[in-house]
């Protein structure tokens, strides 16, 4: 895969807590517009790659390359996490931390800021109105596009786990994110709405410029949906390829079976 197709690359990542390696010179390229999927059984290393590219941890040694448009590409290596938001690379948790007490609606537009929440310009409405005006129709295109548009003045305490993990989905779409990497999106999800998690994210990426890296445990509903597949085992990618190349990888086919 030639780097200017690559959103994410990552260059002999590597990262160790004392004696343990979590990540072993892993070498991953995410391609722009994909779903590709991060596999593996429980301490793989598949959560600590995440945290290691956005910056919550750093890496001992290796680099993170993230590539926002065509035209960039950037060295994030060890950059802090907001930095790394900034520029479009969002994740989401296993377990969604929304603002519970607020409406859907409020929660996305928490991403936004306004020039009505600075004192100086709150008593004068015409110079922020338009703007705020603009949010709320942004907001509401996006939870159309998740699905959640009929829930709009919902408490988000009230959606169920699959609800709240499309509701992370849409303040990262809100944040005009281009990577979004998902930790487990249909972790804790009633099996009858997994699968529509992942068609739902299919058809966002068909409808806007984004990029989806998947951390998923239950392969069986994910694989069918990646573009392509990363597997990992104690902390070294073993296997890379097609989702179908991947189910018949002998490698991976044991780290499975014998987990």
């Amino acid at each position: 895969m030639d780097n200017a197709e690559s959103v994410l690359t990552t260059i002999g990542l590597t990262k160790r807590f004392g004696g343990l390696v979590a990540l072993n010179n892993v070498n991953i390229k995410v391609k722009r517009n994909s779903l590709t999927l991060l596999i593996g059984p429980n301490g793989a290393g598949k959560t600590t790659f995440i945290n290691t590219c956005i910056g919550v941890l750093k890496p001992d040694k290796g680099k993170v390359i993230f590539s926002p448009d065509n035209g960039s590409s950037l060295d994030i290596t060890g950059w802090p996490p907001h930095k790394v938001y900034k520029l479009g690379f969002v994740r989401s948790f296993q377990i969604p931390q929304p603002f519970l007490s607020l409406t859907v609606l409020e929660n996305i537009l928490t991403v936004f800021s306004s020039k009505g929440e600075n004192p100086l310009y709150a008593p004068i409405r015409p110079v922020w109105r338009k703007v705020e005006e603009e949010y709320v129709e942004k907001a509401f295109k996006v939870l159309k596009l998740v699905g959640l548009d009929s829930y709009w003045d919902m408490p988000a305490y009230k959606l169920g786990a699959g609800q709240l993990k499309m509701l992370e989905v849409a303040r990262a779409l809100a944040a005009n994110a281009k990577l979004v990497a998902l930790d487990e999106p249909i972790g804790g999800t009633d099996p009858a709405y997994a699968k529509s998690i992942f068609e739902k994210l299919r058809a966002i990426k068909s409808s806007v410029d984004i990029t989806f890296l998947v951390v998923e445990h239950r392969i069986d509903i994910a694989l069918p949906f990646a573009d392509y597949v990363y597997a990992m085992d104690r902390g070294s990618v073993i296997a890379e390829g097609s989702p179908w190349e991947i189910s018949k990888n002998p490698k991976v086919v044991e780290v499975y079976i014998g987990e």
